[in-house]
């Protein structure tokens, strides 16, 4: 059989379609195996995120291959969101008019691990840059045969990615105790299945995917184009199909469906999509077992007596000292350390470095959200989204000093917790932003910047 010896624009375009579909297919499946350098569960959800960024960037027109580029690293989330964008941007630096042929593959791979080990300070072997570096090198040495064609070169770098990844294990004692292989490493071989599927014309060849992953996805996009048409061909593949219309041929589109990557396709050939978005929908049973967890569930927090210890009871969080240790806690409680460290004996730890990041991250806290997994990335997702430093002495000067250097880098909201008597209202005319400054004794200041 003939392959195509490369894919221009539109194929491009096809594969990051079908790459969004199968990542968020598959999220569960790699977060279940994320377990390095946190046990936090949230790799697939990182990758399958960054991937729609970029997907969501070629909508707006321009060279495909740039656009993927410049999405990726632009919405990019976690280690795992990194390195994917930095492979996209080796493909974008390798390519002339967003054609991937062969060579163009192995050139990309190969910038792609030098630009992944310049971004990562300390890289770790056992993780997705093991994998990146026997892909690139497997790619590399493929494309040295005169008459090596871009399937050919593909096949030899996903084995070669596929044998990288299962000895992973092998590379990194975490992985090894938890009986897993590497999660980034795990997204990084279904970019190239992916690949090599639209290459194929046919679907996506996992080797041995851990377990078909049988929740639902809801799939939701603004479309334009023949609405009557999409809605007769989407319906087959899932239920509570909803289109709302704005005009005759432009309207949003939501789906339920176990097809996330054939739905995407189908209305990509169809239109014109954007505004894509993805969700896991939890199955009934995983849904009731999730209500049962939230009624137990309990949040600790460190926090000094006085208004921030209030402030984090709001949402029911029990207030622990840093050296106590929670007897019998259940597996859904969470534990905010605000600075102190340690986790006192609590499974999930949101690992929030500072006082002002723990109230971010319960400022986002559901206490009815039966989903624990979910409130935890959200947590964790606020808490490093504040960014955190103190003044250089303990005045007012020093604080509105060192707000207005911390707000040079952007920001629409200063929270500051410190002994010296502030006002709220001054510092948000003098700043020019909102400002909420709380009372806290005997601690050093806080600024927090979001």
């Amino acid at each position: 059989m003939s392959f195509p010896s490369s894919l221009d624009a539109r194929g491009l375009h096809n594969w990051a379609i079908r790459t969004v579909g199968e990542l968020s297919h598959r999220r569960a499946e790699i977060n279940a195996l994320n377990v390095f350098p946190v046990p936090d569960s949230d790799t697939g959800s990182n990758m399958a995120h960054t991937m729609e960024a970029a997907l969501a960037e070629v909508e707006k027109g321009g060279d495909v291959a740039e656009a993927l580029a410049i999405g990726s690293v632009r919405g990019a989330r976690g280690n795992s969101g990194m390195v994917l964008s930095q492979v996209l941007r080796g493909v974008a630096d390798s390519t002339v008019d967003s054609r991937v042929d062969g060579q163009t593959l192995a050139e990309a791979l190969s910038l792609a691990v030098r630009l992944v080990e310049r971004a990562i300070a300390r890289p770790v072997e056992g993780t997705v840059i093991s994998v990146l570096r026997a892909a690139a090198a497997a790619a590399e040495e493929s494309a040295q045969r005169p008459s090596a064609q871009l399937h050919e070169i593909l096949v030899d770098t996903i084995t070669a990615a596929r044998e990288a990844l299962e000895k992973t294990p092998t590379q990194l004692a975490v992985l090894r105790e938890a009986g897993v292989v590497d999660a980034g490493g795990t997204g990084f071989v279904i970019l190239l299945e992916t690949l090599l599927a639209e290459i194929e014309g046919g679907a996506v060849r996992n080797a041995e995917a851990i377990e078909e992953v049988e929740a639902e996805l809801e799939v939701v996009f603004f479309f334009e184009g023949d609405l009557v048409a999409l809605e007769q061909t989407l319906a087959p593949h899932g239920n509570s199909l909803v289109v709302a219309r704005a005009t005759e041929d432009t309207g949003t589109v939501h789906i339920h469906t176990r097809e996330a990557g054939p739905v995407i396709e189908m209305a990509f050939a169809a239109g014109a999509v954007s505004s894509l978005r993805l969700e896991v929908l939890p199955d009934a049973q995983a849904q009731a077992q999730a209500e049962a967890e939230k009624e137990s569930r309990t949040i600790f927090a460190v926090a000094p007596a006085g208004p921030v210890a209030a402030l984090f009871e709001t949402v029911g969080a029990r207030i622990v000292r840093p050296d106590e240790v929670v007897e019998n806690s259940a597996a859904q409680d969470i534990y905010l350390p605000n600075g102190y460290g340690g986790d006192a004996g609590v499974a999930r730890v949101v690992p929030t470095e500072s006082l002002v990041a723990g109230l971010a991250a319960i400022s986002v806290y559901e206490p009815d959200n039966p989903d624990t997994d979910s409130m935890v990335s959200v947590m964790r997702d606020a808490a490093r989204s504040m960014r955190v430093d103190s003044p250089d002495e303990e005045s007012v000067e020093a604080i509105i000093a060192k707000s207005r250097e911390m707000l040079a880098g952007g920001g629409e909201q200063v929270t500051i917790l410190s002994g010296v008597e502030l006002s709220d209202a001054e510092l948000s005319d003098e700043l020019d932003v909102e400002v909420v400054a709380i009372h806290v004794d005997g601690i050093t200041t806080e600024i927090g910047v979001e």
